[in-house]
């Protein structure tokens, strides 16, 4: 019995080994896979390209998001997902983690995990939370006054200020959601003191996803000119803009410096024509 060929790929994927990719935004927005994308992964994938998932959501693990891939229709293996988190782990431990620093995090319990496996002594929930050495940002869905309070009194007290990114919103089905970089922005504000960021536009991250995947031109596509695009000019790479995220069809046909290599209403428009 005769298999189906995979559907070729456009000429500019071709013409790259190795694919880095948003999540919010690119593949999926809230719970829905974008037009097609599972379909362009496959034929990425069957193509012989080499994929990551690179993302500035804090929400969830890496674990977490392997399984909602699976779930909307994408293959993936824990090895090709690059989160924030890992990066901001990675950050904390060379900095803080040898002197098992004290730490305020407002974030999720995925992002609290990394805090931890880095070194540090989370002291959320006692009464040593306003005099932590060190204050962790990342955007969650259940952000109350009182962890702005907390971490706005631990930075004014000379505790060092790291975040996880400063996108200012991400895409879901009613339209723009606060990201982390709100928070960060209000944090910054009141306490006149500017965060160490460890997301994207950061190259770092991106370094990362490279250093798993190999050596080889590598392309990454997302939905944000600051940090997709502006991440990807950072590190040395080509960047290209889907318009299923927070960027409009004026506004990534007017980025300049840079430009994206293309912009596409879609991924699989980006990948298969």
């Amino acid at each position: 019995m005769s298999q189906t060929s995979p559907p070729p790929l456009t000429s500019l994927l071709r013409s790259y080994d190795h694919v880095l990719l948003d999540l919010d935004g690119c593949l999926w927005v809230g719970g829905a896979a974008t037009r097609d994308a599972p379909r362009a992964l496959d034929a990425l994938r069957a193509a012989g390209k080499h994929v990551a998932f690179v993302t500035n959501d804090t929400r969830s693990t890496a674990e977490e998001y392997v399984r909602k891939l699976w779930s909307l229709g994408f293959k993936a293996a824990l090895e090709e997902v690059v989160t924030v988190g890992g990066a901001l782990q990675h950050q904390l431990a060379e900095r803080h983690g040898a002197r098992r620093a004290t730490a305020y995090v407002i974030g999720t319990p995925a992002i609290l995990k990394h805090v931890a496996d880095a070194g540090l002594r989370v002291v959320n929930g006692t009464p040593h939370a306003p005099q932590a050495e060190v204050v962790v940002a990342a955007g969650h869905d259940a952000l109350v006054f009182e962890e702005l309070r907390i971490a706005t009194q631990a930075l004014l007290a000379g505790a060092d200020f790291v975040a996880a990114g400063r996108d200012r919103t991400f895409p879901m089905p009613d339209g723009m959601w606060p990201a982390t970089g709100a928070l960060v922005a209000a944090l910054e504000y009141a306490s006149g003191r500017t965060a160490l960021s460890v997301g994207k536009p950061e190259p770092e991250i991106f370094a990362t996803a490279l250093d798993r995947l190999g050596p080889g031109r590598a392309l990454v596509v997302g939905d944000r000119l600051d940090s997709d695009l502006g991440g990807a000019h950072a590190a040395g790479l080509d960047g290209a803009i889907v318009l299923t995220g927070a960027t409009t069809h004026s506004e990534a046909h007017a980025a300049s410096d840079p430009a994206p290599v293309a912009i596409a209403p879609d991924l699989a428009t980006l990948v298969l024509g």
